[in-house]
């Protein structure tokens, strides 16, 4: 699907670690070279034409993110450097100073770091609890959401989808269940934005971050979105130009409102720009269209794999396009790096989930994530090559 828009395709490679980044579309690439070529300048800095073209459409984008993911406002969307600067600035720069000691936070044994250490690094530091809601089958369940509820639990905080397994949480349902016992939510976003439609108000969503770099964009930006009354009490991590109505010698200091209180300095402009152009390409297809085609992709692929011995798949039953998998006996870098002999590329490791071994009894797996430009055609030839595995180890050790 729509192939001839990614100039990276044309090289002679299989793609399939799209959970890390995605390829991005000419439509992308372009718009950041017509802000370096033909309008560069500062944002929310200059009185001439260049600058206000630039404010116009940086704050464009702003409201494409609204619109995205049906936030009510543009102050409510504020640009990071990603879904980890997003998720640390919830934690330290809004749960350190609304959360006190043996406050406790629910996560899993399944996020990713950037959804674990934060919190591990409060609880040092003012003595919160943060402790583990139990996975059932690897996935989260409902029962075993509420079981982990006490009076004590003030945030849950979870990936949307799963960077390994790629299990869809029962977000919405959760997010009832928070506002009811006054909880808030924290969702990982960045493996479910990319891929299907995400509606922070139908949701119950508190706080949410992503990464462009996941949905066809750039690297070095990303969103944290927070409802308006939370992000107003959200304490600044960075200060400087931008963010700052005025500030004199004696310490006077007055800082301007949302979102550019929580913007200092000299923004990621083309990067923004870039994001702006993806949000266009994804809403172009359709974020229904793009899952589906995911969905028939580990479909196939599934199917296929059947011809393949001693391959042990770990999450056939959940509907995502990731597939985790080893080959028995063999370690999972020595797969990847089999499969880039022919140019087949695929994430080896513990995919920075360094904990989930605990639950899921494995160390590392390779990982393959499909996204919509991916085709059967290419699942055949990593079949054939996952067929024909009697080189492997001559071929790792060349």
């Amino acid at each position: 699907m729509n192939r001839e828009d990614f100039p990276i395709l044309k090289n002679n490679l299989i793609y399939f670690d799209n959970s890390a980044t995605t390829f991005k579309p000419q439509a992308v690439i372009d718009s950041m070279v017509d802000y370096y070529t033909n309008y560069t300048a500062n944002a929310h800095r200059g009185d001439y034409d260049n600058s206000l073209k630039v404010d116009i459409q940086y704050e464009e984008v702003r409201t494409k993110v609204k619109d995205f993911i049906h936030a009510k406002s543009e102050r409510e969307i504020i640009f990071t450097s990603g879904a980890t600067d997003s998720l640390n600035r919830i934690v330290f720069g809004y749960m350190k100073t609304h959360l006190k000691s043996g406050d406790e936070v629910l996560i899993t044994k399944a996020e990713h770091a950037s959804n674990v250490l934060p919190w591990l690094e409060l609880e040092k530091e003012i003595g919160i609890v943060v402790r583990y809601i139990p996975l059932e089958n690897h996935i989260v369940t409902m029962e075993n959401v509420e079981k982990s509820i006490t009076e004590k639990v003030k945030v849950i905080s979870l990936a949307q989808v799963t960077n390994v397994l790629g299990d869809v949480r029962p977000i919405q349902e959760i997010g009832k269940l928070c506002q009811k016992n006054h909880i808030l939510l924290v969702v990982d976003g960045a493996q479910s934005v990319p891929h299907f439609p995400v509606n922070v108000e139908e949701l119950g969503i508190d706080f949410l971050a992503f990464s462009a770099h996941k949905m066809l964009g750039p690297t070095g930006v990303g969103v944290l979105y927070g409802k308006e009354k939370l992000l107003e009490e959200m304490r600044p991590l960075e200060f400087g130009g931008g963010m700052n109505a005025t500030f004199s010698s004696n310490g006077e200091v007055e800082y301007k409102s949302l979102p550019s209180r929580l913007e200092a300095g000299t923004p990621p402009i083309a990067e923004v720009i870039g994001m702006g152009a993806a949000i266009d390409y994804l809403e172009k297809i359709g974020m229904e269209r793009i899952h589906q085609q995911e969905i028939e992709l580990k479909k196939y692929f599934l199917e296929r794999a059947k011809e393949v011995e001693n391959l042990v798949i770990y999450n056939p039953d959940l509907e995502n396009g990731l597939i985790a998998f080893n080959i028995d006996g063999v370690f999972s870098q020595d797969t990847a790096v089999y499969l880039n002999h022919y140019h087949i590329c695929v994430r080896a490791g513990n995919h920075c989930a360094k904990i989930l071994k605990e639950d899921l009894f494995v160390k590392n797996t390779c990982r393959i994530s499909f996204y919509f430009y991916n085709t059967k055609e290419e699942v055949d030839e990593l079949i054939r090559v996952l067929k024909n595995t009697k080189d492997l180890f001559q071929i790792v050790l060349s």
